[in-house]
């Protein structure tokens, strides 16, 4: 059994998988112009789902947190409480990169040839973005066997566009940095699901699907995935800027 979660974005995000087909996830999705609510939300999820499935720590092999990129924050808080569950519990971790979790669930919406108001013909390449702010997203791509096309990076929308020109005729962008520069991204010719897509969300059942059978870390190996400086130290170089 694994327990997995997220915090990379605005969204809270919990599950419990297993292999044989236990799925849980619980979530919590503040309202568009309100903070995160990571620091109050995480852990009462985590018991949430033990509650309603009646599984215990004792049942639990690792976690599967995700390491961004995402807000500074956020990061800082789900991997710290990472960090704090395993060494309490004795459970080893398995970083997942939150942008293959969203590519996964691309990929998962390609196969099946449709998703909403999207008709998906074959697809060369699954771009997750997410909004990073500042006029920036954080993408990569991947193939449709989750080969990465391209590294993790935080680029402008048009630096992003050009680049999924060159992918292929058939890019499906997914997330909320997909839904926010959409007129971008399908001005390059990338397919974008309706805005309230599940497609569009960060999902830690997807975190635990990745980490089933991948090498677990001790606590202090996992890390977050910035791709660049926190916004506050982005400003304080601004402001000291001749």
């Amino acid at each position: 059994m694994l327990l997995g979660f997220d915090t990379a974005t605005r969204a809270t995000a919990v599950a419990l998988w297993a292999p044989d087909g236990l799925t849980r996830e619980a979530r919590d999705d503040p309202p568009s112009g309100t903070r995160p609510r990571h620091t109050s939300r995480l852990m009462p999820l985590i018991i949430e789902l033990f509650e309603e499935t009646q599984i215990g720590w004792r049942d639990i092999e690792a976690i599967a947190v995700g390491i961004g990129p995402g807000t500074f924050t956020g990061l800082r808080i789900g991997i710290a409480t990472a960090r704090a569950l395993a060494r309490a519990r004795g459970l080893p971790l398995v970083g997942i990169s939150t942008l293959e979790s969203l590519a996964l669930g691309g990929i998962d919406a390609a196969a099946g040839g449709s998703v909403d108001d999207l008709a998906l013909p074959h697809i060369d390449a699954v771009t997750p973005v997410i909004d990073a702010r500042r006029g920036e997203v954080f993408a990569a791509a991947f193939s449709p066997d989750l080969t990465r096309l391209f590294e993790p990076c935080a680029v402008a929308p048009q630096t992003l566009g050009e680049r999924l020109s060159a992918l292929g005729s058939n890019v499906l962008a997914v997330g909320d940095g997909a839904v926010e520069f959409r007129g971008v991204l399908e001005g390059s010719g990338a397919l974008v699901a309706e805005s309230l897509s599940e497609i569009n969300r960060v999902t830690a059942i997807n975190h635990c699907r990745l980490a089933n059978g991948r090498p677990t870390s001790p606590p202090d190996e996992i890390q977050p995935e910035y791709l660049r400086l926190p916004d506050a130290e982005i400003a304080r170089r601004a402001a000291n800027s001749p």
